[in-house]
């Protein structure tokens, strides 16, 4: 059990150094504020930002940027998690919940798929990591919590469109039995199927709703989706 451990915590403690401070070259700097040129970003009366660009990867520069503007915090947080690197940041707690991530993916894979992806997609790619890169540039008084450096297959990480996914769906529990006891002690119960029992069964999933023009004040019809989440949660 204790060498179980030690090989999980020194695999997540090394992984730290992958993103290890790096000051940003001239060439890079340079490069990040000609693309920041070509974008403009306009903040309406909410503060919802309406960004133009002269291409998609200007656009995903810009839309990353705002995003860090707006909760840099909550941007990291999400490759954090994703990367399978929570443990670094929140402790012991996270260990499994790193390596239920890493698991389903990891860095390397993702490396790979950004090398063979097609030059329209990596284009996408370097814009995310431009953006958040040059707001951490140009915004010193923001501390990561741990990436001080975003690197372009980080969205790759992320198997589906949201940043939980149904990885969630696996216990961490189990995880933890298998390499500290090797006992499954998770049990789950036999499915029942019966209609009564689905009609009782509570639903689980996220919200949304729809308010015709004649409920609304403005007379516009509007449509809310996920408002449970916080803001760039997805």
């Amino acid at each position: 059990m204790r060498s179980s451990l030690l090989l999980i915590s020194l695999f997540i403690t090394l992984s730290g150094f992958i993103t290890h401070a790096q000051p940003a070259s001239k060439a890079e700097v340079a490069r990040w504020q000609q693309r920041a040129r070509q974008v403009t970003i306009t903040r309406d009366t909410w503060g919802v930002p309406h960004i133009t660009g002269k291409t998609d990867a200007d656009v995903v520069f810009g839309l990353l940027y705002t995003q860090c503007e707006d909760d840099f915090d909550r941007v990291e947080m999400n490759y954090i998690d994703a990367i399978g690197r929570l443990a670094e940041v929140e402790g012991e707690s996270a260990l499994y919940h790193d390596v239920r991530a890493r698991l389903f993916m990891d860095s390397t894979q993702a490396m790979a798929l950004y090398k063979k992806s097609p030059l329209w997609m990596k284009n996408l790619l370097d814009a995310f990591a431009d953006a958040t890169n040059y707001y951490l540039h140009t915004h010193p008084s923001v501390k990561p919590k741990l990436l001080t450096r975003f690197r372009p297959w980080m969205p790759l990480m992320f198997s589906e469109g949201s940043i939980g996914g149904n990885i969630s769906v696996v216990p961490t529990g189990r995880l933890r039995d298998f390499y500290e006891s090797r006992k499954m002690s998770y049990q789950p119960k036999p499915a029942n199927n019966s209609l009564e029992d689905l009609y009782e069964r509570e639903s689980v999933g996220s919200n949304g709703f729809a308010i015709a023009p004649a409920k609304s004040v403005t007379g516009n019809a509007l449509l809310l989706i996920n408002p449970h989440t916080s803001f760039y949660f997805r």
